[in-house]
């Protein structure tokens, strides 16, 4: 074991209260980006946890909510490592679905309840708690450590792109690593290797002046409901195949690496889908569950309003209607190129409708047998006490792709938090055991880049 470790976890044992004491009053901070609930305080906060574990820590502007930034030096010539998160949260509607209230953080059953348990604040605190066992137990740090969070991650981080590019200097390292997301295994970590892109827009049709009444206008008046569900049944087919023209020009099939990895998996398909109500697989249903996360792009309906829903019968011919959609995309697929297809698909088969550009993510990959991996694989296996395994593309989106096609460095995504936190949801959780885990990993992969650097 690297020096020094088996003191640096042993202090982490010992801290588990003052830790867990700590995070409480890190969830108690509301910090909700997207109605700007708490935002700068937080951030605040965050700063002096990052101060408090021996980091120089700053808080960095941008156009929208600011950065919290802390870095400490290693000896030279020691590698860089940089730890990304965000401190920011989701809106905890609807109020009356939580158990306990989402801004006081209350454990039963051996987890803790809160907005931003898992998704992120307890999943990036735990690598600030695992830098300060370090500081305090050995004095320095055996390599360059930077962190980055940031404050707009819930609003499809806008500005961590601009940022990213302007601070190529401040944030030089050799690796990323981002704790975020839920697990797949109750007990087994894992390791992911990039991130599915997203695009999402919205398209709107407009007919008359104001609603009409569909007897003395149907059959005269255009409707706008129906020109957007001819439109939608233009971009995916009922055998689940995207057929916007040239949407699939930049997808590869999977590697025989990644298909290798697929199947060590440990995932049950009928469990996966018995968690969430379901039965069986969209269409196409002969493709597994994991290939269609990471070989596979997605054109979904978030949304889709029009006319009237409500009690009872109204007769009308809608004046406006409009449908939400997002596209997950695969590595090598370009959301701006996606986004000009999308536009000629439309102009082409429904010139009438208008199409709004709301926001995009680059996917975003590291190979699988990046060398830089394998410290990374062993800090899991010490933190959690099982080995982890390979996750070669995970299906949402994270700004990710600003380490790994920005800046050009390998970026992983390690979850510490169980797979049922219910982020974005009421009772959101994260399992305190993992909480510890994750601070013992992030301990001795300091140790294990430390090792590799000699």
């Amino acid at each position: 074991m690297p020096a020094h470790l088996p003191a640096v976890l042993a202090a982490c044992d010992r801290n588990r209260e003052r830790d867990r004491a700590d995070l409480f009053r890190l969830l108690a901070q509301p910090s909700i980006s997207t109605q700007n609930v708490g935002v700068r305080e937080c951030a605040g906060l965050v700063e002096a946890f990052l101060d408090g574990a021996g980091l120089a820590a700053q808080i960095i502007e941008t156009p929208g909510h600011p950065m919290v930034f802390g870095e400490r030096s290693g000896p030279p010539g020691a590698p860089t490592l940089l730890l990304y998160g965000h401190y920011d949260v989701q809106p905890p509607d609807p109020l009356d679905a939580w158990v306990s209230p989402p801004f006081e953080p209350t454990v039963r059953d051996g987890r803790v309840y809160a907005r931003g348990a898992g998704d992120n604040k307890g999943q990036f605190f735990a690598h600030i708690a695992a830098l300060r066992a370090w500081v305090e137990t050995a004095g320095q740090l055996p390599v360059s450590v930077k962190v980055l969070l940031e404050g707009e991650e819930e609003c499809g981080s806008p500005h961590v792109d601009g940022f990213v590019a302007a601070h190529r200097e401040l944030l030089a390292a050799d690796l990323v690593v981002t704790a975020d997301g839920p697990a797949h295994h109750e007990t087994r970590p894992q390791i992911e290797y990039g991130v599915r892109g997203l695009l999402y827009v919205e398209i709107s049709a407009r007919g008359a002046a104001h609603d009409l009444h569909s007897g003395n206008w149907g059959g005269i008046a255009p409707n706008p409901v129906w020109a957007l569900v001819h439109l939608l049944g233009t971009v995916l087919s009922p055998a689940g195949e995207i057929t916007v023209e040239g949407f699939h020009d930049d997808v590869r099939p999977l590697s025989p690496a990644a298909r290798d990895a697929i199947a060590r998996i440990p995932l049950d398909p009928g469990a996966a889908l018995a968690s969430v109500g379901l039965t069986r697989y969209a269409a196409p249903e002969d493709l597994g569950h994991v290939e269609r996360l990471v070989g596979r792009p997605t054109a979904n309906i978030a949304g889709l309003h029009g006319g009237y829903g409500g009690e009872g019968s109204k007769t009308i011919i809608p004046a406006e209607a409009t449908a939400k959609l997002d596209f997950r995309l695969v590595p090598d697929q370009d959301p701006d190129d996606v986004y000009a297809k999308l536009l000629a698909h439309v102009r082409r088969h429904a010139p009438d409708v208008a199409v709004r550009r709301l926001g995009a993510m680059r996917p975003s990959h590291t190979a699988l047998d990046h060398p830089l991996a394998a410290p990374l694989r062993r800090a899991l296996a010490t933190g959690f006490g099982a080995e982890p395994f390979d996750v070669p593309l995970v299906g949402g989106s994270l700004p990710d792709a600003v380490w790994t096609r920005t800046l050009g460095l390998p970026s992983f995504v390690v979850p510490y938090a169980n797979h049922d936190e219910a982020n974005h949801a009421p009772n959101e959780n994260l399992v305190l055991d993992r909480f510890y885990a994750g601070i013992r990993t992030t301990a001795a992969l300091v140790a294990e880049l430390a090792a590799d650097g000699r």
